[in-house]
């Protein structure tokens, strides 16, 4: 440092000489500075410029700029207000004597403006703004417009308005950044970066229609939406983005474009998941748009209910949620609808819904790539996501073609296209529950086969209520299962449960008809789907008996209403007499593992059991066993990884995993019921989005099977000889003659936790923890 001093200060004759030792001077400081943060270096660099200025010409420029960089530099370690001054003096000094037209103009005003943004990013002070704006007003006036890049001066020009409003309430800054803003779409060099103005012009007239009420800003904000979602060479996450704000406006404003905002906002926000190639990438895109994916199909609901149209909004919420799984379960199902169909058509779209399956469920847990289709790899200049990619757009491009044929033949024009009495056919066993949690407006919604939906209006506090009982028992958990916390709170949350939702939901079911011990599904959204619905109360009662929901109704879930839907339909691979999978991986941290599958394996004198143990129980074995089997029972560990749902798991022998996305591969056509007695397997994982149901259970339903139980958190390990004798017991038991097993199971389960419930010292989270999805 003291050499590269030394050498500025006898370079003074030699313009270039100056240039390239101040250059190498500033790099030194810079390293220095990230090195250590140390400020004593700085003091003697900025004595050396002083000493500099005192040698070499006035106004050397690259001197004086020298300088104020290296006071720029510490005033970012001491904040002093003498160090700011000066260098912005310093800089002020270099662009007065560099008049417009002087080639250095520009640049130097570019200079001062970062540097005096660097103060207002830490003080929030509008003096401080003020100097940053007059500036960028000076920089537009020497900036050619006509250039590709000569719309970027207006562009921060107008953004720091609308933050000068911000700070200070003063309307002239409002107004100056629309007009602003108002010129850059007319500006030619700005065209290509049209969404980025309305970005910012659309919430400055918001503003303005705020305060003033103008009718004309209104109409130019939605004008603005309606260029902008349409816009092709945006991201479709920011289209989607803008196409909520559209409808947020749209609905507190009582626009008439309202539904066709909400339309346009679900068409995008399931078009950002189609054009993303695997299931992981598609959840990564649903996380980092989480708050609008999560409220969009919720907060339309609650407008259509606030409108009266009950039916839309239950096709709204059907097609808002679960998205990853319905994608999915659409590439498996088109085929349905096609059956007895002989034609090429539907041979093609078979073949390509199979490939968009193999692709879609490509990348494995470790985060590499599946693409070899086993031909040989071009060498395409693309990255192996690339490739993937491009595979997908093809194919659904081919898809989409497929369909529009196929659409336009006789007797096929709803092809692919669900109406809302296909929705209600998930009714047909008894009425499903749905709970809409959105903080404009919360209902309940009960729908039934053959009659409208019945509307459960909540109280103004319902929204905040349930957020607060969801938060509080995942607070407690935190403590342990078998603390005297955790027990506390999920009793407040049960009771809290019961007043909420229990309640109300009882007394329209009464009033309804719907007599006790009928079957009902909880079709839940948001915070609800981490609640034990089934296990609200206890029920007031006149004798005294503590009684909770499961014990007035049997309860099951579904994650969605088609899921219940292809629950329910009939398989031709289905035996009257199944066989049982038995997987298991006992160890030391399980002793009560042996008790329970010497209670799976004495059932062979009803159903044959097969089981599967140490080395044989490895995941391909797994895998390939269920193909075998209608009913599968597992008694291993259960794990959850935070932020990778699909990597959600059964510990299976020598710590080998069996993972959402291994289940989610396989198809299994013989399925009917699987037991999941292992922690977390209904449980989601933290960092996954609620509404997705990305979870063991939910995965193995997918896969096949029609009823599955899960559990909410982790099991305890004396629980699972006792859950699954009583289980079986009523499964097998000849009340349900006539009946397939899998719909005996929700039963079953509700039978086998109520005797546990009445069992002597049981604790409340040992039974709720178990619930039924499914038929």
């Amino acid at each position: 440092m003291v050499i590269l001093c030394q050498e500025l200060l006898t370079c003074h004759s030699s313009e270039n000489h100056t240039t390239y030792a101040i250059d190498a001077l500033f790099s030194a400081i810079l390293w220095k500075f990230n090195q250590g943060k140390q400020v004593q270096p700085l003091d003697g660099v900025i004595q050396c410029f002083r000493d500099a200025l005192k040698i070499f010409p006035p106004g050397s420029h690259e001197v004086l700029l020298g300088l104020a960089a290296s006071l720029s530099i510490r005033y970012k370690t001491n904040y002093s207000n003498d160090d700011y001054d000066e260098a912005t003096t310093l800089l002020e000094n270099v662009i007065a004597s560099n008049p417009p037209g002087n080639s250095n103009h520009k640049a130097h005003i570019e200079d001062l403006v970062n540097w005096l943004e660097t103060k207002f990013s830490r003080t929030r002070d509008i003096k401080d703004l003020e100097e940053v704006i007059k500036y960028r007003r000076m920089l537009l006036l020497s900036t050619d417009t006509s250039h590709p890049l000569g719309f970027e001066p207006a562009l921060v020009l107008g953004y720091d308005l609308y933050m000068a409003f911000k700070c200070s309430n003063k309307m002239k800054y409002l107004d100056e950044s629309i007009t602003t803003h108002r010129g850059l779409l007319e500006m030619q060099s700005a065209q290509p970066f049209r969404f980025i103005v309305i970005q910012q012009l659309a919430p400055s007239l918001s503003e303005r229609f705020g305060l003033l009420g103008r009718r004309q800003d209104l109409d130019e904000m939605i004008k603005l939406f309606l260029l902008g979602v349409d816009d092709r060479f945006t991201k479709v996450s920011d289209r989607f983005a803008l196409s909520c704000f559209w409808a947020s406006t749209a609905r507190l404003t009582r626009h008439p474009s309202v539904s066709a905002a909400y339309k346009k906002a679900m068409s995008l926000m399931q078009h950002s998941l189609v054009s993303a190639p695997t299931l992981q990438v598609q959840h990564t895109r649903l996380v980092a748009m989480r708050g609008l994916c999560s409220d969009m199909p919720l907060d339309y609901a609650s407008y259509q209910i606030d409108i009266g149209q009950f039916t839309q909004a239950i096709e709204t919420l059907e097609q808002g949620r679960a998205l990853l799984w319905s994608e999915m379960r659409g590439l498996r199902n088109s085929m349905d609808q096609l059956s007895g169909f002989n034609s090429p058509l539907a041979t093609k779209l078979a073949a390509i819904g199979k490939d968009l399956e193999s692709l879609t469920t490509s990348m494995t847990p470790s985060g590499t790539i599946g693409t070899s289709d086993g031909g040989p790899q071009v060498d395409d200049g693309m990255d192996p996501f690339g490739r993937l990619v491009v595979k997908q757009q093809k194919l659904l491009e081919e898809r989409d073609v497929l369909v529009s044929q196929i659409q336009e033949l006789p007797g096929y024009g709803e092809f692919l296209k669900t109406s809302f009495q296909t929705i209600c056919s998930a009714t047909s066993h008894g009425p499903v529950i749905i709970i809409n949690h959105n903080k404009r407006r919360s209902d309940i919604l009960i729908l039934f086969q053959d009659s409208p939906p019945s509307l459960i209006t909540t109280t103004k506090d319902f929204y905040h209520r349930a957020n607060e009982l969801k938060d509080r028992l995942v607070v407690a958990r935190r403590g342990g299962l078998d603390s005297d916390k955790y027990k506390r709170a999920l009793r407040s949350v049960l009771d809290g449960l019961y007043g909420l939702v229990g309640e109300p939901v009882i007394n329209k079911l009464r009033t309804l008809g719907v007599p006790e011990q009928s079957r009902i599904w909880w079709c839940p959204t948001s915070v609800f789907c981490s609640l034990p619905l089934h296990a609200m109360g206890p029920i007031p009662s006149d004798d005294g008996v503590r009684r909770y929901f499961s014990d007035l109704y049997i309860p099951s879930y579904t994650p969605t209403l088609s899921a219940l839907i292809e629950s329910r339909k009939p398989s031709p691979k289905t035996s009257i007499q199944p066989s049982l999978l038995l997987v298991a991986n006992p160890d030391e941290s399980l002793p009560g593992a042996f008790g329970e599958m010497a209670i799976i394996q004495s059932l062979n004198s009803q159903v044959p059991v097969a089981t599967l143990c140490g080395k044989n129980a490895t995941p391909a074995g797994v895998v390939e066993g269920l193909r075998h089997h209608g009913f599968a029972h597992f008694v291993c560990h259960g794990n959850l990884e935070t932020g990778k749902p699909f990597d959600a798991s059964f510990k299976l022998y020598e710590d080998e995993r069996l993972t959402l996305l291994d289940i989610v591969r396989s198809q299994l056509p013989a399925a009917e019921f699987a037991f999941l007695a292992a922690c977390h397997t209904a449980e989601l994982t933290d960092g996954s989005i609620a509404d997705e149901g990305l979870h063991l259970t939910a995965a193995v339903q997918y896969c096949g099977f029609r009823s599955v139980v899960g559990t909410m958190w982790e099991m305890a390990d004396i629980d699972g000889c006792e859950i699954a004798e009583n289980f079986y017991k009523s499964m097998f038991s000849g009340n349900g003659e006539g009946v397939g097993y899998h719909l005996r199971s929700a039963r079953a389960l509700r039978d086998a936790t109520q005797k546990m419930g009445r069992k002597k010292g049981m604790t409340l989270e040992r039974w709720v923890n178990f619930v039924h999805y499914g038929a």
